[in-house]
Formats: structure tokens, C-alpha cells, sequence
């Protein structure tokens, strides 16, 4: 028997090996102390992408590039059979039953059961029998497959990233029927064609197929890596999410741990320090981001460097900031910094000294900065006058959440000192009421100002990498003393799956 045509697949599988060996990935003894970021997703969330599964073998199946089957055949009184299978496709495919296990430090075993497929395509025949009988034909033909579907994938690093092996992969026929142009009935050309081409084409189908599901398992798995690669880049400044030590695969679990080194222009991140370990999270919620204190201070030091920590704030926001509370006291301030000149004919400009200095404590997320205010006027007629300039060393804790698709940031206890306080309407600096309503105005509307920027600010980040796009349910950020740990539950956008193999395939 011969395999005709051009097989898109049939490289890939002689040389995976070859590839992993080539790409092999290399960790010092103790991988977990250079862990910035792991991942866990549990045996729900497994279960959960299990059916999608379905999409994707029906994706395998459709796109399965089937190569032309030749052959020929001497038989008794006929003389030599010579017969072509072309143009094969799946006309139609359902599957009855998905199943999804985890083998402790294996690979995640999927049982398929009842694949009921019906491939398409062309017979040519002929033969050339005694008394010079010659016969050439060609006909339409229909096959109906009954297929178990046994699959088991292996994590592993390649190019310091999760690859997906899936080339175990095995099929198991329980019907095959040959139909020839729609004739269901037991004809002598379709028993001898079945008995012919039967064997030679679940060969040709196992191949195909288990090619495509592993070209699909590392095409997903790369999707996957991208759309984290994309999730942690914004411009200039992005996370490197290489590999620190191989992936786990539990009875309970699937786990990744990764550097979690920041990138930005020429500042090269360095971390060997994690208190990471395995035990540090759960199996109770679906999904696990564990995030190590060195990241969120690096990324607050590549802002920084961007200059990202800057805010100007004017008119009916500048009013309202400073008019939060209608007092004596209030006005008496406002009057003496502002010198009558209207809010909208002035400037208030806040900006960060330094890199923010962030630390993740059991009650929060402590935020210590040196943060510089400056407040000016341009009255008409007359050259623009900054009549407020101070410095000020504040420390704030936070606690988030994530609800109805919103960051939540939520300030407690605050600590404000002034580091430098100049006023035109107090040169000499003794005049403490106005220093004394600054800081009441700081602490009360002032810093929650600055958070209600920064909200929907990075709420639009997450949205534009696609996070609106998943149901998350029930998410939890917990912090503890050096890292923080974000536990959700979620349901799977198909649609994003369907849309990226449809793209892609």
C-alpha cells in the first residue's frame, strides 16, 4: 500500500523529539527560589476546559489534511485491482462522551467515547481481468467510523515555556463501513473494496488525526503563553514569564512557576529571594495566581521610570478636591492659596520623587511613597504663578478586589509627612492652619482621588488584554507577608477558542 499526496502534518511528528531535546530547558538546583509568579488550575477547571474538547477534535478532525490512498491488488479472475481514495474530508462528526483524569507527575489522560464521523471523498477503480476485460471507474463514496479516542498529554518546557506533547494518542475503530454513491446495499465492489481499503485506512486516520490533535495541543499551548505574554505587557513594560522549573502535574492539579522578572528598557530585574512553595496554596477554587512582593515593586519602579506616575487634575476635579468639606477652616485655606483666581484658570500637578516602595503585609497592601503636589494659578491678564509646592512622604495600605468586572481599590490607614511645604500666602511657614488643612484634605479625599484614577485605569488595562471576556466568579485577592495570592472560580469564553482555532486553522 502507498500514501499518495502532501501530508501538512508529516514532518511534525518525526522531529517533536528532536525538537524538545534541542530546546531543552536547564534549572539550577533549587527552581522555587527564582519563582516570581505561579499558576495552579485544579481538577474543576480541568473539567471545565474538558468540554471544550469537543471543539477541538472536531477541529482536528475537520482540519486533518487526509492524504490520497493508493493501491493495488491482484485477485482470482479479476486479474490486478488498482483502486485511489481522494479528496477525503470529514462530512460530519459528533461526540458522545469526554472524560478528563490527572496522572500524578504523568500527563492529563482524555477519554473520548463514540466519535461517530463520516468521511467524504472519491474511489477510482480498475482492473484489468482475463479475456482482455479492462475496466476504469469512478464514484462517489461515503464511509461511516464509530471511534474511541485515548490521548494523553505531557507537560514540559520548551524554549523556557509550557509545551503540550499529545503524540500518545491511540483510536480505537468500532465500526468502519464503506458506502459507495449512497448504496447502503452489501454490493460484491463494496465488499471488495472494503475488505481492500479497511485496514490501510485506519492506519491513515489514526495518523492524521493523532497528528492534528498534537498539532493543535502545541498550537493551544502557545496560544495560552501568548495571551499571558500579552496580559503582562503594556508598551515599554512587560513581566518575563519564562519558566522556572518544569510543570507539575498532580491528581489534583496542574502547576507552572515562573520568573516574574520585569522588563523595561535597559533595567534588568533580578530575583533569587522567593518564598514560594507549593504548599502555600489550596485545591478548594479553580484557579491560583500566586504573585511574589518583588514584582509588584519592580513594576512600580518601571512606571516610575516611564514616568506613568503623574497626575494633573483642573477644574470641576480640582474644585471638588478642594471644596470636599464646607468649613471655615476650608475656606479660609482655600482662599489664601488660590487668591481668588477661579478653579478653572488653575492647575494642581501630582507626581512621584521616587519609585514607590510596595509591601504585602496580612492586613494589605502597603504602599510608601515620596510624592510632591504643585498647585498653580493663572489669573488673566498676569504670568502664571505657582502659589503651592510641597513634599510629602505618605504610606498607605490597600486592599483589593474585583467585582462586576471593576478592580476595587480600597484605602485604609494613611500616614502623611510633610517633607516640604511652601505657600505664597505663608512664606515664612508658620501659618499651620493651612499645613493642618492639607493634610486632613490629603487623607480624606486627596489620596482616594488618586485611587479612583488608578481603578478604572487598570481596569481598562485588564479589559483590553480580554479579561472581561471570562465569567469570573466569586475571586479572591489575599495577601500575606512577601506575596499575594488572586483564587477564582471562572467558566471558559468558547467563543475565544472557536474564534482562535478558526484564525489559526
Amino acid at each position: 500500500m502507498l500514501w499518495a499526496g502532501r501530508m501538512r502534518l508529516g514532518t511534525f511528528g518525526n522531529f517533536l523529539m528532536l525538537v524538545y531535546v534541542s530546546a531543552a530547558c536547564e534549572f539550577g538546583p533549587f527552581p522555587y527560589s527564582v519563582t516570581g509568579i505561579a499558576c495552579r488550575m485544579t481538577k474543576p477547571a480541568a473539567l471545565l476546559l474538558n468540554q471544550e474538547t469537543a471543539q477541538v477534535i472536531q477541529a482536528a478532525f475537520r482540519n486533518a489534511k487526509f492524504p490520497n490512498i493508493t493501491g493495488e491488488r491482484s485477485m482470482r479472475l479479476l486479474g490486478r485491482v488498482a483502486y485511489g481514495l481522494t479528496n477525503i474530508q470529514v462530512n460530519d462528526l459528533s461526540i458522545e462522551q469526554s472524560e478528563v483524569e490527572l496522572k500524578d507527575n504523568d500527563a492529563i489522560h482524555i477519554a473520548i467515547q463514540n466519535v461517530t464521523a463520516f468521511f467524504k471523498g472519491t474511489l477510482t477503480y480498475s482492473y484489468a481481468g482475463a479475456w482482455f476485460l479492462q475496466l476504469f471507474h469512478s464514484v462517489d463514496f461515503e464511509i461511516e467510523s464509530s471511534i474511541d479516542l485515548q490521548i494523553n498529554i505531557k507537560l514540559m518546557c520548551q524554549r523556557d515555556q509550557v509545551a503540550a506533547d499529545a503524540s500518545d494518542c491511540y483510536l480505537t475503530f468500532h465500526k468502519l463501513m464503506l458506502r459507495l454513491q449512497g448504496d447502503k446495499e452489501p454490493g460484491w465492489l463494496k465488499q471488495l473494496f472494503t475488505d481492500f481499503i479497511s485496514f490501510t485506512l485506519k492506519l491513515v486516520l489514526k495518523s492524521e488525526v493523532c497528528n492534528e490533535i498534537n498539532f493543535l495541543a502545541q498550537v493551544l499551548a502557545s496560544f495560552v503563553h501568548d495571551l499571558a505574554v500579552d496580559f503582562v505587557q503594556d508598551e515599554d513594560i512587560s513581566v518575563d514569564i519564562s519558566l522556572a522549573s518544569v510543570p507539575l502535574i498532580k491528581a489534583n492539579y496542574l502547576e507552572s512557576h515562573h520568573k516574574g522578572l520585569v522588563l523595561y528598557k535597559n533595567y534588568s530585574d533580578v530575583f533569587s529571594d522567593s518564598v514560594f512553595s507549593p504548599s502555600l496554596l489550596t485545591e478548594s477554587r479553580m484557579l491560583y495566581f500566586w504573585l511574589s512582593e518583588h514584582i509588584l515593586n519592580s513594576l512600580a519602579l518601571a512606571a516610575f521610570l516611564d514616568k506613568r506616575l503623574v497626575l494633573t487634575i483642573r477644574g470641576e476635579k480640582l474644585q471638588a478636591l478642594f471644596e470636599a468639606e464646607d468649613t471655615e477652616a476650608q475656606r479660609n485655606a482655600v482662599q489664601m492659596i488660590f487668591q481668588g483666581t477661579s478653579y478653572n484658570d488653575s492647575v494642581a500637578k501630582v507626581w512621584s520623587l521616587d519609585h514607590p516602595q510596595i509591601s504585602l503585609q496580612p492586613e494589605g497592601t502597603v504602599v510608601k511613597s515620596l510624592v510632591a503636589v504643585e498647585v498653580s494659578i493663572f489669573p488673566p491678564g498676569e504670568q502664571p504663578l505657582m502659589v503651592l509646592y510641597m513634599e510629602k512622604e505618605i504610606t498607605v495600605t490597600i486592599q483589593a478586589a474585583y467585582a462586576e468586572k471593576k478592580l476595587i481599590l480600597h484605602p485604609l490607614d494613611s500616614r502623611i509627612e510633610f517633607k516640604v511645604f511652601k505657600c505664597t500666602a505663608d512664606p515664612s511657614g508658620n501659618d499651620l492652619s493651612i499645613r493642618n488643612y492639607l493634610q486632613t484634605m490629603i487623607s480624606v479625599v486627596g489620596i482616594p482621588e488618586v485611587i479612583s484614577r488608578i481603578e478604572p485605569a487598570l481596569t481598562s488595562l485588564m479589559n483590553s488584554k480580554g479579561l472581561h471576556l471570562f465569567e469570573i466568579r466569586n475571586p479572591e485577592i489575599i495577601t500575606r507577608k512577601g506575596y499575594i495570592i488572586v483564587q477564582l472560580d471562572f467558566s471558559f469564553p468558547n467563543h475565544l477558542l472557536l474564534d482562535f482555532l478558526e484564525k489559526r486553522l
